[in-house]
């Protein structure tokens, strides 16, 4: 008699399927999924514009984390892709002048990107619906007057859209 806790291997690769195909996997992974499939190319895309949009609390700085990681990957398969981030939910608000002291991990990842040539942008009009203008975010952060549109221009541009999760 088989001991309880023993599954056999295709009862195993099963179970190991059903996971990695449910649609609560496949949701988390799309920003992944998506980056896994343009390294896959022969040819690199025209450029890659990251798109977050999120909560205030942690999403900020995890969402820069995956950026600079899947710009490194990217990077090192296509070393002359253009990249740009645009943020235009509440977690613009972390990037702030104000915020700098609270949120300086998510700023100093901003910072790097800028520096390496890839501009960090915001979005004026979900600012100004907290009374928020562009002089309160700091020099090194593209203010633009929508965050759709910026991404739109770039899209026109031929550069692929990336939605950060």
């Amino acid at each position: 008699m088989p001991k309880p806790s023993t599954l056999s291997p295709l009862l195993l690769g099963l179970l190991l399927s059903l996971l990695a195909f449910s649609p609560a996997t496949y949701a988390m992974d799309e920003d992944q999924h998506q980056v896994t499939k343009m390294l896959a190319e022969e040819i690199a895309p025209d450029g890659v514009v990251f798109e977050l949009i999120g909560d205030e609390d942690e999403y900020l700085l995890d969402a820069l984390k995956k950026v600079s990681a899947y710009k490194a990957q990217l990077q090192e398969k296509f070393p002359d892709l253009e990249f740009a981030v645009v943020s235009h939910g509440a977690e613009q608000f972390n990037l702030t002048t104000d915020r700098l002291g609270l949120e300086s991990e998510s700023h100093e990842q901003v910072r790097r990107l800028v520096e390496s040539n890839t501009p960090v942008h915001v979005c004026e009009t979900h600012a100004s619906w907290r009374g928020v203008t562009a002089d309160d975010f700091p020099d090194y952060i593209t203010v633009s007057a929508t965050g759709p549109a910026q991404i739109r221009q770039y899209q026109e541009l031929g550069y692929t859209l990336v939605v950060i999760e």
